[in-house]
């Protein structure tokens, strides 16, 4: 097999001409040592092949040929909601990788997926050796998977994902295909968690990730690389490289020939092969899966390809005039649903006779799913009972809270014996207690592994306790935070920690399109047991790029759940909590606590405050005051000075801040008992959670007000560094207690 590797040239990959000689005695020129080859295909490569698999394999390709064509159709016909990014003429990628594959292997795949996602679930129901197609008909777990996923496309009930994901977002996790992603390269920082899991476990499996030459351009791509080189992970990064990202040329948008040459600057072993053979695409992905499994970390291989139809729909790019039709008639000479089998006859793998029956059960394979999914006739019309009820729209936005099932949450009252602990410290001996309790806890992030325990100690003395679980990262949020994504989707805990909340932004596809989407995205097919914890910066001096307090822009995306303590006994009650959440959940802490001490309980890290339930932090009885974190403390000081000036405030600490579990019961009752209400924030206006919290109030709770909600919030401005215009810019306590006293009196406006 391994003489069919030609080694290449990185010069040549680049495409430049050997550079002059420098006139500068002092410069050298460098060599790079690169393990990069190109697999050049033989009539060896079907000779090792047994006439069932290359049966299996045709079957394969003309499957997935039969399968888009018939959804082009139905698109047009107006079945199908939504584009249709069709995978003709690159049948050969899907079919020849799957051959290679073991049922355990884990497969991503991206907007352009149709074809992976059925060849992999048939590989998988269906294994290979066990059907020759030339003898019998596709047994009936394989025709249940061509309808499952034309179902899925179509946006269907029997859809594997409820028909939510739809063209560009495809699950089957029984079938180890984890996902397909509608983002250009979001789905290949998830690819890296999930080979994080495998080598963690150490289950000998790896992770295929598949993606086109326009990802290859996303930071994404290379965070993703150089983690999975860092750490050695089996995932192999797939470019298919159809030559167009829409109508974008490849040498337009990327300035190497050759993509996969970037193996080389993360120390992979990278490959080229014939996007058209499925054979030789095969020999080279078992080539590369048998390294890996041995340990040689992670590789590249590029396929060269083309896509016969433009980005979407049935119409060739040519139409579009980014395209010559030269080109596209050149290439669709080449396509292996017509060459692959003429192969195979001219081998004697297969008949003339052989092949024109799998084709035919190729054609009644995707015909019976069309017959199951419409009523016959011209248009096709789909069978309206197979939609989805409109009225499971919102199930499986978030899991629904059986993890906390039997756990006997505390309150403050239950405990009786306290120690003083430093906010810091409390963060450091709960995670350190997951990592006791739970061996698929792992901590990641920037610095967490360094000066014993983290910057600012919320890792102290970890390191040293569980090493390789508490891991630095590159800085790339956006790595990072996907790795921890598809770590937590294949069974694993991670506590995710980015050093300030403004560093969010940097990852926001991962942390907002991807962690807040998955689950309902895939039909509430995944549980997502992840913990991101951030630091709150203001007040401190940092700037307008590392003062953001994020609730409110976390609270935009409604599949995380988002907790805040405002002292330590909160935050080892709702970490525990956290940590067995099937949801994602951002934890808030402010740095102005880290180093304040609080009562916490004696000898026992293991009690759970509720999410979704607030803190009565004082009784009163003329005005509600609503805040959390940093605030509540601040606020608790000032309720000597209302009262002194006629308000009896009652303070509610929210602790959750998303908008689905904010406790409206606590603020109720509170609100009934008061009549008035003032919401207190440090974060800037335009983040605030208030104008939100009061509408739902007013709506709620609207007989029971004397007058409006009041709201004070820091002003709409990025924290200055000048502790003059910092003071400023932040939300003081003259301001809230000047509103508070306004609120109570009744004087609000």
């Amino acid at each position: 097999m391994a003489q069919s590797l030609i080694k290449k040239n990185s010069s040549a990959g680049a495409g430049k001409k050997n550079a002059p000689a420098s006139p500068h005695r002092a410069l050298s020129r460098r060599t790079i040592d690169t393990r990069w080859y190109e697999w050049k295909g033989g009539p060896q490569d079907l000779r090792d092949l047994s006439p069932r698999i290359a049966g299996r394999m045709l079957f394969d390709v003309m499957l997935i040929n039969e399968f888009e064509l018939a959804l082009l159709r139905l698109k047009n016909d107006d079945c199908v909601w939504g584009p249709v990014h069709s995978s003709v003429g690159q049948e050969a990628v899907a079919a020849g990788a799957m051959a290679a594959l073991k049922a355990g292997d884990k497969v991503f795949a991206t907007h352009r997926g149709h074809h992976q996602f059925v060849a992999r679930c048939l590989a998988v129901a269906v294994p290979g050796e066990s059907w020759d197609p030339c003898a019998t008909p596709l047994p009936e777990a394989g025709a249940t998977v061509v309808r499952r996923a034309m179902a899925e496309i179509m946006g269907l009930a029997q859809g594997y994902c409820g028909g939510r994901g739809g063209s560009m977002h495809l699950r089957n996790a029984e079938a180890g295909f984890l996902g397909s992603n509608a983002i250009v390269g979001g789905g290949i920082p998830l690819a890296t968690g999930a080979a994080f899991t495998e080598l963690h476990r150490i289950t000998g499996n790896i992770v295929v990730c598949f993606f086109g030459d326009g990802a290859a351009n996303q930071g994404s791509f290379h965070e993703a690389a150089n983690l999975a080189a860092i750490w050695r992970l089996p995932v192999m990064f797939f470019i298919e490289n159809n030559e167009y990202a829409v109508a974008s040329a490849r040498k337009e948008v990327c300035a190497v020939r050759d993509i996969s040459i970037r193996a080389g600057s993360y120390g992979m072993t990278g490959y080229i092969v014939d996007g058209n053979d499925p054979v030789a695409v095969r020999a080279v992905v078992a080539l590369a899966a048998a390294d890996m499994r041995q340990g040689s970390g992670p590789c590249m291989v590029e396929a060269k390809c083309y896509r016969r139809f433009h980005h979407a729909g049935d119409k060739p790019g040519s139409v579009y005039n980014y395209r010559p039709i030269e080109e596209e008639q050149r290439w669709g000479q080449q396509e292996p649903v017509t060459v692959f089998p003429r192969r195979l006859v001219k081998a004697g793998l297969l008949s003339e006779t052989e092949v024109k029956s799998i084709h035919a059960a190729a054609l009644a394979a995707v015909a019976r799913a069309v017959d199951d999914l419409t009523f016959p006739g011209q248009p096709r019309r789909v069978r309206p009972e197979l939609h989805p009820d409109p009225a499971s729209v919102c199930n499986g936005v978030r899991s629904a809270g059986g993890e906390w099932k039997g756990i006997s949450f505390v309150k403050r009252h239950d405990f009786t014996s306290f120690k003083e602990m430093r906010f810091s410290d409390a963060v450091a001996a709960v995670t350190g207690r997951w990592l006791e309790k739970d061996p698929g806890v792992i901590v990641i992030g920037e610095e967490v592994a360094n000066f014993g325990g983290g910057v600012y100690g919320a890792t102290k003395g970890l390191p040293a306790r569980f090493p390789g679980r508490i891991r630095n990262t590159p800085i790339s949020e956006a790595g990072f935070a996907g790795l921890g994504l598809g770590a937590a989707m294949t069974g694993m805990r991670p506590i995710v920690e980015i050093m300030f909340c403004d560093f969010a932004l940097v990852a926001a596809d991962q942390l907002f399109n991807q962690i807040a989407k998955a689950r309902h995205m895939y039909g509430n097919t995944t549980d997502i047991p992840l913990v991101v914890r951030t630091r709150v910066c203001t007040g401190l001096g940092y700037g307008g790029q590392h003062s953001m307090d994020a609730a409110g822009v976390f609270a935009a995306f409604s599949g995380w759940r988002i907790v805040t303590a405002s002292d330590a006994l909160d935050y080892i009650g709702l970490f525990n909590s956290a940590m067995q959440s099937r949801d994602p959940v951002l934890m808030l802490e402010h740095q102005s606590l880290y180093n304040v001490k609080f009562p916490v309980p004696e000898n026992n890290l293991d009690y759970c405050i509720e999410l979704g339930r607030a803190r009565v932090a004082a009784q009163g009885a003329d005005l509600t005051i609503i805040t959390y974190s940093s605030l509540v403390p601040r606020c608790e000081k000032l309720l000597p000075r209302l009262a002194a000036e006629g308000v009896s405030a009652e303070l509610i600490d929210l602790r959750t801040l998303d908008y689905a579990n904010i406790d409206y019961e606590t603020i109720g009752k509170s609100v009934r008992k008061t009549g008035a209400v003032m919401i207190a924030e440090e974060a800037q206006q335009c983040h605030s959670l208030g104008p939100t919290i009061a509408k739902e109030i007013q709506e709620r709770f609207f007989d029971a007000l004397d007058g409006p909600i009041a709201c004070a919030a820091s002003k709409d401005v990025p924290p200055p560094v000048s502790r003059v215009l910092e003071k400023a810019a932040l939300i003081s306590d003259e301001t809230i207690a000047a509103t508070a006293l306004a609120a109570g009196r009744r004087a609000w406006r």
